[in-house]
């Protein structure tokens, strides 16, 4: 069991980064793209929530501490939670196709996407991101994994809010209705 727990994170993570990798070069020219200042926060906020998580230890305690009981329960649902998390964004990605960036960007041709996982909410690859290190979180079960998720949530939201806005410039009156329609992280809350 400590084998499968200190590989089998780092080894969904380290998948799921190279299909990311491998599948980010047949994508649609870009017209426009978001500041470097504004991409670069964004790393900066989810290399430091991904320090938290793996991290042996941090240098506050009490972040160290746990607000889950040890146990085989918590490893493994936050397991079960974060391969469903990637395995969502690799279907939002994969249903994309063409029109996906790792910036926020408006690429020649942009086309609408609102079916797939994008029926059930506008921002799916955010959503399974965010699902993956809530389940880090469970696994690790102690506050700084709490303190990650917030961070990656501020970096996610803040590119939401402005991929929104250019959505919303981009295709009008559609995407106002999208937006109306289905909820931008979680189906019918937020």
């Amino acid at each position: 069991m400590p084998l499968v727990q200190n590989y089998l994170f780092p080894a969904m993570w380290l998948s799921f980064l190279a299909y990311w990798w491998a599948i980010s070069r047949n994508v649609k020219e870009t017209e426009r793209r978001e500041s470097a200042p504004s991409r670069i926060a964004r790393l900066v906020l989810i290399v430091g929530a991904a320090a938290l998580l793996w991290l042996p230890r941090v240098p506050l305690p009490w972040l160290n501490q746990r607000f889950l009981p040890r146990g085989a329960w918590c490893f493994w649902s936050g397991a079960a939670v974060t391969a469903v998390g990637l395995l969502f964004a690799v279907w939002a990605r994969r249903h994309l196709g063409k029109n996906w960036s790792q910036a926020v960007t408006v690429k020649e041709g942009h086309e609408l996407t609102t079916s797939g996982p994008y029926a059930l909410v506008r921002h799916p690859i955010y959503t399974g991101l965010l699902l993956a290190f809530v389940g880090c979180a469970v696994a690790r079960g102690e506050w700084r994994g709490l303190l990650a998720v917030a961070l990656v949530f501020v970096a996610l939201w803040r590119k939401l809010r402005l991929e929104e806005k250019w959505m919303r410039a981009q295709f009008g009156e559609s995407y106002e209705a999208y937006s109306r329609r289905v909820a931008a992280l979680v189906p019918h809350v937020i």
